[in-house]
């Protein structure tokens, strides 16, 4: 899916086994301000080339969790709440990674998930874009590592690589693309409510240790709400 849009590096699957997966060698190279730019532009037409529904065709995977991948034409905030916030919230629950507190400010930002707006055709998304799955090459590329891809939001992606420190240069990926294709109004404060997303898959893989960041996520994300933010 991602590497048929042309638009960023995606190594070859050399060969997929239950238990080796192995790819076409990325020689590392700097991580520059001129690659984080083109970085920004690339994932825009990545974006760009879109997908018929919300999910795919196939079964899905995030780490080493099941993603329902079911194909849904939305609208995208009905299709996020379901498909993506409150599969892991039970999971993360059911694992004791969450106390009460956190699982209500969860419930509440799935009750009101179409006020945050932002609400667009499905984009062809990576669907995991935290930094570490991202490889900068010595062609001055940025390489896509472990998609979870499907059709989804592209602010997802974005906000996902703003996660756990962010890349290198992330100002200028984000000014490049925001260049290439400008993103909907009140965008910043809709980046808590993608990530919270990620954050709940790694409650749910990695237990109590990120309990604090998923509340926090949510408060950030009704706390934004009704907001309106000019972000072109």
């Amino acid at each position: 899916m991602l590497r048929e849009a042309g638009a960023l590096a995606v190594p070859e699957v050399v060969v997929a086994l239950p238990e080796l997966l192995a790819l076409d060698w990325v020689e590392p190279g700097e991580r520059t301000p001129e690659a984080a730019e083109r970085f920004g532009r690339d994932l825009a037409a990545l974006h760009r080339a879109g997908a018929p529904a919300f999910g795919a065709e196939w079964a899905g995977f995030v780490g080493a969790l099941p993603q329902d991948n079911t194909p849904d034409d939305g609208p995208w905030p009905a299709w996020f709440a379901r498909r993506r916030l409150l599969p892991y919230l039970r999971m993360s629950v059911d694992g004791g990674a969450l106390t009460a507190v956190e699982t209500a400010l969860v419930e509440q930002v799935v009750d009101r998930v179409g006020e945050f707006g932002g609400d667009e055709p499905p984009a062809r998304v990576h669907g995991d874009l935290w930094p570490g799955n991202v490889l900068w090459g010595a062609d001055e590329q940025a390489w896509l590592v472990d998609p979870a891809a499907h059709g989804g939001h592209r602010e997802t992606d974005l906000a996902q690589l703003a996660l756990f420190g962010g890349p290198p240069h992330h100002d200028r990926i984000m000014a490049a693309y925001r260049e290439a294709w400008p993103l909907a109004d009140g965008w910043r404060e809709r980046v808590p409510l993608h990530q919270l997303h990620l954050l709940l898959v790694h409650a749910a893989l990695f237990g109590a240790a990120y309990r604090d960041a998923v509340g926090a996520a949510a408060r950030d994300t009704l706390r934004g709400a009704g907001r309106a933010t000019v972000e072109r």
